[in-house]
């Protein structure tokens, strides 16, 4: 069925014959107009009857529908710096163990010598290379510190290069390292090879998504983390053997997060997302804040995971 404009009008005839609260239509036509009708009505399910019926809860307003939209936004906001914060930390201990093994010029540190010797990755190393190779070419030109680097020294060493790289391909180089070299970076986490492995590709996939202004809270990545010692701390109800929050989801996310960045960043950091879902509980009336943080794979217990070593 093809799909035909919608005046503001029509758009707001449509979702008060859904059962949906409108009190102040200057004010819904607004966001409509400012937020998008299409990326606004991806908050509407949580406030649905159910999914064959698609009208809305009695008592749903349209006010609660922005407020979860807000939440979104406001929680893009606060994750989208601490993953800035631990790209930059990623970034920067990755150039420090290969410059400091390899040498700090693009022909010693970009050498395939230095990279895995398994032949079931070769094309990807030689690939991976020629991608590092392009984007230095490429963004090198609009950064002062490369430009300055190759003007003054005929080369770039691979502690501004990092700068210039997007972390998906940063988190890819990290794939093709030699397995000592991904040991010394991953101990400096404190965490294993096997875990670092998979939580940068998930870290990255959060990145693009509150780069862009995805829908968040409630996010699935096609990755899953292995349980963890705070699945079990914070006492996650399984199903059929398996952790109901924390694998594929938010909260999945969190605990990379707690894993990886220094404590006082974390602390702070859960402590911006209780205060934002605190605020939305006190904005909702037709459904509760459970629901919401059972979407986003949320433990009701939660902000104990703070106090965890």
């Amino acid at each position: 069925m093809e799909k035909i404009f919608k005046t503001l009008d029509e758009q707001i005839t449509i979702l008060r014959n859904k059962n949906l609260i409108i009190d102040d239509v200057d004010f819904a036509k607004d966001v409509l107009l400012r937020e998008n009708y299409f990326f606004l009505n991806g908050y509407r399910y949580l406030f649905m009857k159910s999914m064959t019926d698609k009208t809305f809860v009695n008592g749903a307003s349209f006010r609660e529908i922005y407020a979860l939209f807000y939440f979104d936004r406001q929680l893009r906001n606060i994750l989208f710096k601490n993953i800035l914060i631990l790209e930059n930390n990623i970034k920067s201990i990755i150039s420090y163990e290969l410059s400091r093994k390899y040498g700090f010029k693009e022909k010693k540190y970009l050498n395939p010598a230095n990279f895995t010797r398994d032949p079931k990755k070769t094309r990807q190393v030689n690939d991976l290379l020629k991608k590092v190779k392009r984007q230095i070419s490429i963004n090198g030109r609009e950064h002062a510190a490369t430009r300055h680097y190759q003007s003054n020294y005929g080369y770039i060493p691979l502690w501004i290069v990092v700068k210039v790289l997007s972390f998906g391909i940063v988190g890819e180089l990290f794939t093709i390292l030699k397995r000592e070299d991904q040991e010394s970076i991953a101990n400096i986490f404190n965490v294993d090879v096997e875990s670092l492995l998979i939580y940068l590709p998930i870290i990255a996939n959060y990145r693009n998504l509150c780069a862009h202004e995805d829908i968040c809270y409630e996010h699935k990545t096609q990755k899953e983390i292995p349980p963890t010692k705070y699945h079990e701390a914070l006492n996650i109800t399984k199903t059929n053997g398996e952790y109901i929050y924390g694998i594929n989801d938010l909260f999945s996310l969190i605990i990379i997060l707690k894993r990886l960045l220094r404590p006082d960043d974390f602390h702070i950091m859960l402590n911006e997302i209780s205060y934002e879902i605190d605020y939305l509980a006190g904005r909702l009336k037709s459904i509760e804040i459970s629901k919401v943080l059972d979407r986003m794979g949320f433990p009701l217990n939660y902000k104990e995971i703070v106090r965890m070593d």
